[in-house]
C-alpha cells in the first residue's frame, strides 16, 4: 500500500505540497474548511463583479509551472499568464506619480523623470538585489532550517550582504529622493512586514521582479486555483472542503488521524500541516511542541492586519493602472501607527487592485471591478472591527475619491469588506494577521516556524509562517521544503518502489 498523505489547509502552500507528495509516489487527501480551495485566495462574485480575494501578482511563475511538470503536463494548457506593462503605479499625496515595470531603460527613465541623481543608485541596488537573491532565494529558499547548524553555516554570507539591516536602511545606501526611497522600499508590506523592520532579505523582490516580470493570472488568481485543482482530481488527490480539522490523534511521536468538526477521523501516516503555525501549535498541538517551538509561539510577532473593500463601478476608469499603490500623507509615522502603536491613522496608505484594466470578465462591459487594500494593526490592538468597519470603509472611499477614482463615493455598488476579525474567523489566523508572523530578522530561517514539525515525527509544514516565508513564492517554495522532508522521511522507513515512484509500505 502506498503512505496515506494528509494535508490540513488547501492554500497553495498546501495544494503545491499535496501536488509534491503524490508525485512521491504517495496516496494524498487534502482537507480545508473553507467552501473553495485556495486559502485566503477565495473567490467573491456579489452581483455583475467578480474578485480575486487574495494575492493577485506572480512574480515567479516558473514554481508553478513546476508543478505541472511533476505530472509531465504544461501549466500554459491549464491558466494563462498574462506579462503586466507595469508593475505598479505609485501615486504620492502631492497627485504625481511614478510607474514602475517594463525593463530596465524604461524604469531609469521614470526614476530619472523625478530624481536623475537617483539612477546609478537603484542600479547599484539592483545588483546589491541579485546578490541577496542569489543566495536567499536560489539557495536557501527550498532548504529546510529546523537544524541550527544550517543556520550557522550561512550566517556569514547573510552578514557580509548585510540582512542585519532593514529594507528601509538598505534602500537609503543607495537612493536619495524620498519618492524613490518610498516605492523601492513598500515591497515588505506585500508580505507582511514593515519596511523599517524588515531584514533586507526581503530585497530579494526587485530582483526577482526584474528577472521574472510580474504577471497576472487570466480569469484571476480563482483561475490559477482551478487550474491546480484540476491537476489535483486528475492525479487523484481526494479534496475535502467546509470541513474544519479540530482535533489531531496522537500515539507516541506520530500523528495518527485527523478529526474533523463533523467528527469523522482520517488516518494517515505523515500529516503536511498549511495552517498559521500559531493556531497550529496553541489550538491543536499545545503539548507536542518543542521548547523552541513553545518559546516561538509565545513572542512571535504576527504581521499587520488588512482590510480589504471590494466595490465596483458602473463606469470605467480606464486610466487607472491594473496595480495602483496609494501613499500616505506620510510615510514611517503611519506604518509605527501600524506595526508599533496599533492605532487606525487618520493617514492610509491603499493598494488598489484593478483587474478589468487587463482581463474584462471581472465585469460586465464598461464596469469596473476593485479591491481596496489597507494595512492595519492586526487584532493585538484594541480596535474594535465591529464598531468602526463602516466609518473606516467611508474614509477608504474618500481617500480613492480624493486621489484616482473621483466621484466612486457616489458610484460605487455591490460594496463589501473584510477586517482582521474575518481573517480570524474564516483562516485561523492567530491576532487576524494577514500574513502570519512577521518577516523579522529573528523571524527568518531557523528563527522561524520549522518546516519540520516540532516533536512530531511525521509532521511538516508548509505556508506564510514556515520557511522561507509569505507571499506567493515563499509559500510554494515552502512546499519543496516539506517535500524533501518528506522524501527523506520516506527513504528511512523502509523504502520501495510503486508505479516507478519512491514510496514505502505502511
Amino acid at each position: 500500500m502506498n503512505p496515506h498523505v494528509v494535508v490540513v489547509g488547501a492554500g497553495f502552500g498546501g495544494i503545491a505540497a499535496a501536488l509534491r507528495a503524490k508525485a512521491l509516489g504517495c496516496d494524498v487527501t487534502i482537507v480545508d474548511k473553507t467552501p473553495y480551495p485556495g486559502g485566503r485566495a477565495q473567490r467573491f462574485q456579489v452581483g455583475s463583479y467578480k474578485h480575486d480575494a487574495g494575492p493577485t501578482v506572480i512574480t515567479a511563475p516558473f514554481l508553478f509551472d513546476e508543478l505541472f511538470a511533476l505530472f509531465g503536463k504544461d501549466r500554459a494548457d491549464y491558466v494563462e499568464f498574462k506579462a503586466l506593462d507595469t508593475w505598479y503605479r505609485f501615486v504620492y499625496d502631492d497627485g504625481t506619480h511614478f510607474d514602475y515595470g517594463g525593463d530596465g531603460d524604461r524604469i531609469e527613465a521614470a526614476i530619472a523623470a523625478i530624481s536623475p541623481d537617483d539612477v546609478k543608485g537603484y542600479r547599484k541596488l539592483l545588483a546589491a538585489s541579485k546578490k541577496i537573491y542569489q543566495l536567499g532565494f536560489e539557495q536557501l529558499a527550498h532548504r529546510p532550517f529546523h537544524r541550527i547548524m544550517s543556520m550557522i553555516k550561512v550566517i556569514p554570507q547573510m552578514l557580509r550582504l548585510g540582512s542585519y539591516r532593514s529594507v528601509w536602511q538598505l534602500v537609503c545606501r543607495y537612493l536619495k529622493h524620498d519618492k524613490i526611497r518610498q516605492a523601492f522600499s513598500i515591497q515588505p508590506l506585500l508580505v507582511g512586514g514593515n519596511p523599517f523592520d524588515t531584514t533586507s532579505i526581503y530585497s530579494l523582490i526587485h530582483y526577482l521582479e526584474r528577472a521574472h516580470g510580474v504577471h497576472f493570472a487570466m480569469g484571476g488568481t480563482q483561475a490559477l486555483v482551478d487550474a491546480l485543482t484540476k491537476l489535483m482530481q486528475e492525479e487523484g488527490i481526494k479534496v475535502v472542503l467546509n470541513h474544519e480539522v479540530v482535533k489531531f490523534e496522537t500515539q507516541q511521536k506520530r500523528i495518527t488521524a485527523i478529526v474533523l468538526d463533523s467528527g469523522d477521523a482520517i488516518a494517515c501516516d505523515y500529516c503536511i500541516s498549511n495552517m498559521d503555525p500559531l493556531y497550529l501549535y496553541r489550538e491543536l498541538l499545545p503539548d507536542h511542541a518543542s521548547r523552541v517551538a513553545r518559546i516561538r509561539r509565545k513572542v512571535a510577532k504576527p504581521s499587520m492586519g488588512l482590510f480589504v473593500l471590494f466595490f465596483g463601478s458602473p463606469e470605467q476608469y480606464s486610466t487607472v493602472q491594473h496595480h495602483t499603490i496609494i501613499l500616505g500623507k506620510a510615510y514611517k509615522p503611519l506604518l509605527d501607527d501600524i506595526f508599533h502603536r496599533g492605532k487606525l491613522s487618520e493617514d492610509i496608505s491603499i493598494y488598489l487592485h484593478r483587474p478589468t484594466a487587463t482581463d474584462p470578465s471581472f465585469a460586465k462591459e464598461g464596469c469596473d471591478s476593485f479591491y481596496a487594500l489597507v494595512p492595519v494593526p492586526n487584532l493585538k490592538s484594541d480596535i474594535n472591527w465591529n464598531e468602526v468597519s463602516d466609518a473606516f470603509q467611508a474614509r477608504v472611499l474618500q481617500r480613492l475619491d480624493e486621489t484616482v477614482l473621483p466621484g466612486i463615493k457616489e458610484k460605487a455598488e455591490s460594496v463589501f469588506a473584510m477586517t482582521p476579525l474575518d481573517f480570524k474567523q474564516n483562516y485561523n489566523s492567530e491576532f487576524g494577521a494577514g500574513f502570519s508572523i512577521a518577516p523579522l530578522f529573528f523571524q527568518s530561517a531557523w528563527f522561524r516556524f520549522h518546516n519540520r514539525g516540532e516533536s512530531m515525527d511525521n509532521l511538516f509544514l508548509t505556508g506564510a509562517g514556515t520557511h522561507p516565508g509569505a507571499g506567493l513564492p515563499g509559500v510554494i517554495s515552502s512546499a519543496k521544503v516539506a517535500e524533501q522532508l518528506l522524501k527523506t522521511s520516506l527513504l528511512e522507513n523502509s523504502p520501495v518502489r510503486v508505479n516507478g515512484h519512491l514510496t514505502t509500505q505502511s
